[in-house]
């Protein structure tokens, strides 16, 4: 009974983190860096291989020469994360254009990612980093009692594998174009 109760705090902690951080404001990528985003910014992004919805494998070297968006989501199937997969979805030919790829990470399995992505017909990879390897890498896993989840933030990734930009706080509504917006901007310097 006692772990049942768990469970059920967990689930609802986790629908409420998604719903909460859904809503928070992201800082334009020009404003000045937390320290967060300077552990990471002008670094090599952490390697990583990882199987997507269709148990294709990805490692970020066979991206180099390509911007890579590596964004992180709490949870498939969650209200915050479906309005941010779609708003990647809906923007990805952008993102194609740009010579930049979009992966979307959580630590849900393959399993969910392909009913998530089929249901939403996805056109970008998303990542099964269920063993919490790379999100570990990367400082963005969040203990919710028995349940983890990744935070949702976002790294840019240069055409080189350096890390440019970390968007700490992401806005589902806004955020797919902001990063286009910045990819843009870093790609004129």
């Amino acid at each position: 009974m006692k772990i049942m109760q768990m469970a059920t705090i967990s689930l609802i902690s986790l629908g409420s983190f998604c719903a909460i951080s859904s809503a928070t404001y992201a800082a334009p990528a020009f404003s000045s860096a937390s320290s967060d985003q300077k552990q990471w910014v002008g670094k090599p992004a952490p390697s990583f291989k990882l199987q997507d919805q269709n148990a294709k494998w990805h490692e970020l070297k066979q991206y180099q020469g390509k911007w890579v968006v590596l964004y992180f989501y709490p949870k498939d199937d969650s209200p915050g994360c479906t309005q941010e997969a779609n708003q990647f979805k809906a923007l990805y030919p952008q993102f194609s254009k740009n010579n930049a790829v979009v992966l979307g990470v959580s630590l849900d399995d393959v399993q969910s990612h392909q009913k998530f992505s089929k249901k939403l017909g996805l056109n970008f990879p998303i990542l099964a980093d269920n063993n919490h390897q790379l999100a570990n890498q990367l400082g963005i896993v969040r203990n919710l009692g028995i349940a983890k989840i990744a935070k949702r933030e976002t790294f840019l990734i240069d055409p080189q594998g350096t890390v440019v930009y970390h968007y700490s706080s992401v806005n589902t509504q806004t955020h797919a174009g902001q990063v286009l917006a910045d990819i843009q901007k870093f790609s004129k310097k």
